[in-house]
């Protein structure tokens, strides 16, 4: 939703979850292949299937360090970069 709070039940929230803080590498790989299965964000677990949205590198970057920085988000941590998407590898 517009304010990053998710949908309650179906879709877990971007603002000040602690999936994205926690778990930078998951949310990564996330982004850049997509996610099915349950994950808990917050202590409220969600079981929904996430498209790949078919970015390049540099653009999920920018996705991650906007949903860091968003919201109510503060991200303390460095700025996630191409190479660190780049190193994130399918399982």
């Amino acid at each position: 939703m517009g304010a990053g709070e998710g949908v309650p039940e179906t879709f877990p929230p971007l603002a000040k979850a602690d999936y994205l803080t926690k778990t930078p590498e998951k949310a990564i790989h996330a982004v850049k292949f997509g996610l099915q299965g349950k994950i808990l964000v917050n202590g409220v677990a969600f079981d929904n299937q996430m498209p790949s949205p078919g970015l390049d590198n540099d653009e999920i970057a920018d996705v991650m360090n906007y949903i860091s920085n968003a919201w109510g988000n503060s991200s303390e941590k460095k700025m996630v970069t191409e190479k660190m998407v780049e190193a994130i590898k399918e399982k």
